[in-house]
């Protein structure tokens, strides 16, 4: 009978683990998915590059004050834009194209609308967009980044 016993002790035991085990797994899994998410990554439009102080840098190499350096370039027409996607109309000669102007957030233009002063969304190709002047030849060609 002594057996028979411990036999019965021993399933109770091992029921009593495996029931401690499911417990501390729900808990664990509810914890786990109750907390709060840390969402989706933003990108963050990327900065215009900076410009080096000419002057300090003829400074820190020792040249002297009388020395005149250049100043940075300007930026150019064509830098300042990005196409960062098309849509064109095949047989409509239509479409959109998403642009950013100066690193700002980018915004849909449709052909025919003003992109910035003195520019038009004149046409589209599968992946540039060309700008002008309102009924003129295009000033500007936009060509989108090469796919990865």
């Amino acid at each position: 009978m002594v057996k028979n016993s411990e036999s019965r002790w021993a399933v109770r035991l091992t029921t009593l683990a495996l029931w401690a085990l499911a417990a501390a797994s729900a808990v664990y899994w509810g914890l786990r998915l109750s907390a709060p998410s840390a969402g989706l990554a933003v990108s963050a439009a990327a900065a215009a590059p900076v410009a080096p102080d000419a002057q300090a840098v003829a400074r820190l190499l020792g040249v002297g004050p009388a020395v005149a350096m250049p100043t940075a370039p300007v930026a150019s027409a064509g830098s300042r834009f990005a196409l960062l996607g098309v849509l064109s109309g095949r047989s409509s000669g239509g479409g959109a194209a998403l642009i950013a102007i100066d690193g700002q957030p980018a915004k849909p233009f449709r052909v025919g609308a003003v992109v910035d002063a003195g520019l038009v969304l004149l046409a589209l190709e599968p992946r540039q967009a060309r700008l002008g002047a309102a009924g003129g030849p295009a000033s500007l060609t936009l060509e989108m980044p090469p796919r990865l």
